[in-house]
C-alpha cells in the first residue's frame, strides 16, 4: 500500500518502519520541516529513536505529503493536535489512528472527529522502541467497518507483529486514554517506593475503573480484559520507557507536571487527558477515585495525601 504516517514522534517513526518492512511504500510526514530535512539527509530521525534505520522512507512536511494519493493515512500526533490535523487532511483515504488520549477541547473520542472517510484505531501494549526493534509485539485494529479492519489485519500482521481486530471502537478508545492516567499514579508509586503489592493493587484498581468508564459509554467487557486494556496498563504501569510512568515518578519526587514533561522531552498523553477524562466521569456519573486522584495532584495537593485518602476510604465489594 501506498501510506502516509502523519506524525515524526517516536512511534510514527516506529510505525513507519513497521509499514516498510511489511513491503509498503511509505512516506513520513512531519510538522517540523527541518526534522523532514534531517530525515531525508541522514536516513534517520534526529529527535527519536535515533539508531533507527529510515532509508527507503520518504521523509516530508505535511503539507508536501502525497495524501490524496494515498490508500491509507496513519495519524500519530498528540490528542491535543489531532482535531486540526484530520480536519485539514485532503482526500478521502481512511484514518488508522495511533493517538491515544481524547480530545482536550471536548473530551470527545479521536476517532469521532474524522469527518468523510473510514476511520480504524490501532492499540495494544506497544512500546515503540521494542516495536522498531523488531521484537514480538501484539495490538488490536478497531473498527466499525470489519472489511476495512480486517483489510489492515491482513497489512500489519506478521512473525514479530500480531495484529487482531475488534468493532469495539468506543472500548478501544477509551481503555487507550484511560490507561495513561493509570500509569500516573502507577509511576507516582514507584516514586515513594510503596512497593509491589502498592503497585498491583493500584493498577487492579484502575482496571476496574477502566470498565467502569467504558461500560457507561457501552463497550463490551471483554475489551477491558484484551490488550488495549490490561495489555497496555501493564506495560504502560511498568516499562522503564514508560513516558506517563516516569512522568509520575518524577511528579512523586518533587517535580512540577511541567518540569517533568520537559525532562523526558516528549508528550506526556495522561498529563493532557486526566482532566478531560474526570470531566467525561463526572458527567457520566461515575466514581474513578484514582482518576480524582491524579487531578488532585496534578493541580498541587502531596501525593502522599492521595495514598492516604485511597486507603482510608469506605471498605466495600470488589
Amino acid at each position: 500500500m501506498n501510506v502516509v504516517v502523519v506524525g515524526g514522534g517516536s512511534w510514527g517513526t516506529a510505525f513507519s518502519r513497521l509499514l516498510l518492512d511489511h513491503g509498503h511504500a511509505v512516506t513520513l510526514a512531519c510538522r517540523d520541516p527541518e526534522q523532514a530535512a534531517a530525515i531525508r539527509a541522514s536516513m534517520h530521525n534526529p529527535r527519536y529513536l535515533t539508531s533507527v534505520e529510515l532509508a527507503g522512507i520518504a521523509a516530508t512536511t505535511i503539507a508536501e505529503a502525497p495524501i490524496e494519493e494515498a490508500i491509507l493515512v496513519v495519524v500519530a500526533v498528540p490528542s491535543a493536535a489531532f482535531a486540526g490535523v484530520v480536519s485539514a487532511l485532503p482526500g478521502t483515504a481512511p484514518v488508522l489512528s495511533l493517538t491515544k488520549g481524547l480530545d482536550p477541547g471536548t473530551g470527545d473520542r479521536l476517532s469521532t472527529l474524522v469527518r468523510d472517510r473510514p476511520v480504524a484505531v490501532l492499540s495494544g501494549p506497544n512500546i515503540a522502541e521494542e516495536v522498531a526493534r523488531g521484537l514480538p509485539a501484539a495490538a488490536v485494529i478497531a473498527c466499525e467497518s470489519m472489511p476495512l479492519a480486517v483489510q489492515l489485519q491482513l497489512a500489519l500482521n506478521s512473525g514479530a507483529f500480531r495484529v487482531y481486530v475488534s468493532d469495539d471502537l468506543v472500548g478501544v478508545e477509551l481503555c487507550a486514554a484511560a490507561k495513561n492516567v493509570i500509569a500516573l499514579a502507577a509511576g507516582g508509586a514507584d516514586g515513594l517506593a510503596l512497593g509491589d503489592n502498592a503497585k498491583a493493587a493500584l493498577v487492579s484498581r484502575g482496571l476496574a475503573e477502566m470498565a467502569r468508564l467504558a461500560d457507561a459509554a457501552g463497550a463490551r467487557p471483554e475489551t477491558f480484559a484484551g490488550l488495549a486494556g490490561m495489555g497496555d496498563l501493564i506495560v504502560t504501569c511498568w516499562s522503564k520507557s514508560g513516558r506517563n510512568r516516569r512522568a509520575g515518578e518524577l511528579i512523586a519526587q518533587g517535580a512540577t507536571p511541567e518540569e517533568a514533561a520537559r525532562a523526558i522531552g516528549m508528550v506526556v498523553e495522561g498529563l493532557t487527558t486526566a482532566p478531560v477524562l474526570r470531566d467525561l466521569a463526572h458527567r457520566l456519573e461515575l466514581e474513578l477515585p484514582i482518576t480524582d486522584g491524579v487531578c488532585a495532584v496534578l493541580g498541587g495537593i502531596s501525593l502522599i495525601e492521595l495514598v492516604g485518602q485511597l486507603m482510608g476510604r469506605e471498605p466495600t465489594f470488589e
